[in-house]
């Protein structure tokens, strides 16, 4: 349970602004009022972490960027399906991203980090193939069941990202006390 807290925090705060944006949207606040709400909120957070000397995280950096590119998609182009769309390139995006070896570390102590490392990595691979399905979903909806969309886009993202979330802690915790329990009987975890 700790962990799971330790990680959900900066994992909420990295995508708020996205976040906002979505929950606005499917409330059917409208694309323009979602959109402005969406950027602002991404700007504060990103603006906290650089008044705050922290380092931006990469997803931060991401949700920004995501909700800066629907604010222009709705500025120049009016075309809800431009809009709709939208979120595909940010989850190829976002996969391209997870791709990177190492992502997670900042979502797991580090004394954690040291038993589960591996872990870590492969999960990074998996939340990368979920991004990239994530993507071909958006796109099948956007196109072809453009009433849905709302809903959808309301719906799965953090719908998906939670229930991965949940078997990605789980997982972890279970391979967590396996190795501390070898290591305690003098075995060495499987490698």
């Amino acid at each position: 349970m700790r962990a799971m807290l330790y990680a959900i925090g900066p994992m909420l705060f990295d995508s708020l602004g996205v976040i906002v944006f979505a929950v606005l949207l499917t409330v059917g606040a409208g694309i323009g009022p979602a959109t402005v709400a969406g950027t602002v909120v991404a700007v504060a957070v990103v603006g906290y972490e650089l008044a705050s000397g922290h380092k931006v995280a990469a997803l931060q950096w991401i949700s920004l960027a995501s909700v800066l590119l629907a604010a222009a998609a709705t500025l120049f182009t009016g075309d809800p399906r431009f809009v709709m769309a939208k979120p595909t390139i940010v989850y190829l995006i976002v996969g391209t991203v997870m791709l990177r070896k190492g992502w997670l570390s900042r979502y797991i102590p580090p004394a954690q980090l040291a038993i589960v490392g591996d872990v870590m990595d492969r999960f990074g691979m998996i939340w990368a193939a979920m991004m990239f399905a994530s993507a071909a979903l958006n796109l099948i909806v956007a196109l072809f069941s453009t009433a849905w969309w709302p809903l959808f886009i309301g719906v799965f993202p953090l719908a998906s990202k939670f229930g991965l979330f949940a078997v990605h802690i789980a997982v972890v915790h279970v391979i967590t006390q396996t190795r501390l329990r070898r290591r305690a009987g003098g075995l060495h975890p499987a490698e």
